[in-house]
């Protein structure tokens, strides 16, 4: 492998976190061609290793991560530490983030002011600033995706609409199934 190559690789895993081609570029002090070249050889020899770490393209860069057949590892070695507040606001921005903190303080309390922080250090949020007001917008991150295996999250319905047309017939629901209210 080539000194950018394994320069790449170590730029990306002290990073931890998705780095355009820019950002790469400038932190290996190289231009733009050269890292797309040093990250298709770093790329290449990542997929002819059998090992348990690969490098991927996000929409946020390119990434240092795990394979998907080695992620159970991460909660079963490196459990989650948030409390119940702090997960149901998690919840809370999943389901409706982007959100502004103030809309999100007024959905679940001031609780908020000490749940974003910590989660935005756990990896789990993304904070940022909006171009016009003085609130700013959390989101869940990739992390989350990952963390709790999820691929996207159910559409919202406003309580008392009328449900989305579902696949199946009412009179053809499978036997056993417990019918669900609005409630629930």
């Amino acid at each position: 492998m080539s000194t950018l190559a394994t320069t790449i690789e170590a730029i990306l895993y002290l990073k931890g976190q998705p780095l355009d081609i820019g950002k790469l570029a400038e932190l290996a002090r190289c231009d733009r061609e050269d890292v797309e070249e040093g990250l298709i050889e770093l790329m290449d020899e990542y997929a002819h290793r059998d090992g348990a770490l690969e490098i991927v393209e996000t929409v946020d860069g390119y990434c240092l991560q795990l394979k998907e057949r080695y992620r159970f590892l991460v909660d079963l070695l490196i459990p989650i530490d948030l409390g119940v507040g702090a997960l149901r606001t998690l919840a809370a921005i999943a389901l409706k983030g982007p959100i502004s903190q103030t809309d999100l303080v007024e959905l679940r309390g001031s609780g908020v002011y000490q749940h974003v922080p910590e989660l935005v250090a756990q990896g789990f949020v993304r904070k940022r600033r909006q171009a016009e007001g003085r609130s700013s917008l959390v989101q869940v991150t990739d992390k989350f995706y990952q963390h709790f295996e999820i691929d996207q999250l159910p559409e919202l319905r406003v309580k008392g609409a009328a449900p989305a047309p579902s696949a199946v017939p009412d009179d053809e629901e499978e036997e056993g199934e417990p019918e669900h209210s609005e409630e629930d």
